[in-house]
């Protein structure tokens, strides 16, 4: 104790002797130790900055697990009854602003991927590459994947901050400031990506599941439709399908296993796998060697006995599988690869009728399918461990989109062979004609259909709504209080989330709540 007083009374003396010392000149670096200042030095470590960007996509906030549960259970084609009030209460328009289970891990973990998009564009630029082609495609995934994050947290959360620099705290802006945002990302994203990997040569040369110009444009597009900038998204749109890149898979189902991933039909995947890290999940933090590159889609929304049934399908969406039969008689194909139900597929090898046997309201009720790894070579999900990518935009949402835009130019005759091709493939009648004569209105009301039936648990529904209005309209919000129950408690404003109570207290400039809450 005699000597560790002395030393320390050595110190004081010496900082005496030097007169005044600033607090930054008694901070000591490790020099061994990577940061900002000395890691942003070669293409290996612009290649590893992206890559972080990417990492952030596996956090529970992210796709892990939240996101999936923000983006489905509000919409009408989706039902909760979850024993956890924080996940129940988001399809409810019901979220706590005093608890900010789920939403505010979104929150959180979009400004993370946010943050780290920001050093890579800050720090590439001054890093000289010997390969520049490699040093505009990390410099574009950057700017789709902040563009990407900025899109979830305007459509989700409103009014928000918008980061563009590695600064830790940004003032909050309007809606449209962060839509121009986004917009800008990917334009930016758009004139620096390949049209895919196959050709380009470099570190990520022959890698599957970055972003792409096609992905870069078809953003774009969404964007622009979502702000209704209808030409706009119309030209984003039309360069995406020039491409040729893409097409529909002849299997609808295809877009939801682990065995045709990153297929033709495929414009962004978040790409899982079980056989790639450890086993531990990435709730938050650090990550580390030991985190797995799996989701919990599968075991939150999976069927009982399988999963936690924490997510459930709605009868509406059911029902409404069974009003066009196919051209050879039978229901739409897609109800069985979105729904398990008694007469269904099977349920992990096994038949419905007879694992819900001596259950009544099991064998009368319907699970969620697509993302289910059902198909008898796992025996269920309580390992926690999807491998099967989440498909968070696949052509065939172009192609709906694109319908959509030409209806609201007043070209509904262009945009009918679009929705038809959809239909084509899982064999329903050609009512291309049909299309083509529809009002304006009757054709909004044909791609609501068509949406719904296409999309189905994926996410897109609740966007769709809030994008058309239909919160607003006294009569839609009835029609859709008689499909889903849950409406009935919706209040003008719950269409967002609240903005996290922390970030309110911790940031220093002003941020407001959002109505509603």
């Amino acid at each position: 104790m005699k000597n560790k007083i002395i030393s320390m009374s050595l110190v004081l003396a010496v900082l005496v002797l030097c007169g005044c010392v600033k607090e930054d000149d008694l901070l000591q670096l490790n020099p061994n130790e990577m940061d900002s200042g000395n890691f942003w030095k070669t293409d290996l470590d612009a290649f590893k900055g992206v890559n972080a960007v990417y990492q952030a996509f596996y956090y529970d906030g992210t796709y892990l697990r939240s996101t999936q549960i923000m983006i489905d259970t509000k919409s009408d084609d989706t039902r909760s009854n979850s024993p956890w009030g924080a996940m129940a209460n988001i399809g409810k328009f019901n979220s706590s602003v005093a608890l900010d289970d789920i939403y505010g891990w979104g929150f959180r973990d979009y400004y993370i991927g946010m943050y780290r998009a920001n050093q890579v564009l800050e720090h590439v630029p001054d890093i000289e590459m010997e390969d520049q082609g490699l040093k505009n495609r990390v410099l574009g995934q950057a700017y789709f994947l902040r563009g990407l994050l900025l899109m979830h947290a305007v459509k989700m959360f409103n009014n928000v901050p918008v980061p563009n620099t590695t600064e830790i705290y940004h003032e909050q802006k309007t809606q449209a400031e962060g839509w121009a945002q986004v917009i800008a990302d990917f334009e930016a994203a758009a004139e620096l990506l390949p049209v895919s990997y196959t050709d380009v040569s470099g570190l990520d040369a022959g890698q599957v599941g970055r972003a792409t110009k096609g992905a870069a444009l078809g953003y774009l597009g969404k964007a622009k439709l979502f702000t209704y900038d209808y030409e706009g998204a119309k030209t984003a749109f039309e360069a995406v399908m020039n491409l040729g890149v893409y097409d529909l898979v002849p299997n609808y189902r295809d877009n939801f296993t682990d065995k045709n991933e990153n297929n033709m039909e495929s414009v962004f995947e978040i790409q899982f796998d079980r056989d790639v890290g450890g086993l531990d999940l990435g709730w938050v933090g650090a990550p580390g060697s030991s985190w797995s590159k799996t989701t919990a889609r599968a075991i939150t929304y999976g069927p009982r006995g399988f999963g936690y049934v924490d997510v459930q399908p709605t009868w509406v969406l059911f029902d409404e599988f069974h009003e066009e039969a196919t051209v050879s008689g039978d229901v739409d194909p897609r109800l069985n690869a979105t729904i398990f139900y008694d007469g269904g597929d099977m349920l992990y090898g096994h038949d419905f009728a007879t694992v819900y046997a001596n259950s009544p309201a099991d064998i009368n009720d319907l699970f969620c399918a697509k993302y289910q790894n059902s198909d008898g070579t796992y025996p269920d999900e309580f390992d926690w461990r999807s491998g099967i990518n989440e498909r968070l935009m696949r052509y065939a949402d172009v192609l709906l989109m694109y319908a959509e835009v030409l209806n609201e130019l007043d070209r509904t005759a262009d945009a009918a062979p679009y929705i038809q091709r959809v239909r084509n493939r899982v064999n329903l009648p050609d009512r291309t004609t049909e299309f083509a004569n529809m009002s304006q209105q009757q054709m909004r009301d044909q791609i609501a259909h068509e949406r719904f039936l296409e999309f189905g648990l994926e996410g897109h529904r609740f966007d769709d709504i809030r994008r058309w209005g239909w919160l607003d309209d006294p009569s839609k919000l009835t029609w859709l209080e008689t499909r889903d129950p849950e409406f009935e408690t919706y209040v003008e404003g719950r269409e967002y989330f609240p903005i996290p109570q922390r970030e309110i207290d911790n940031n220093p400039f002003p941020v407001e709540q959002n109505p509603g809450y």
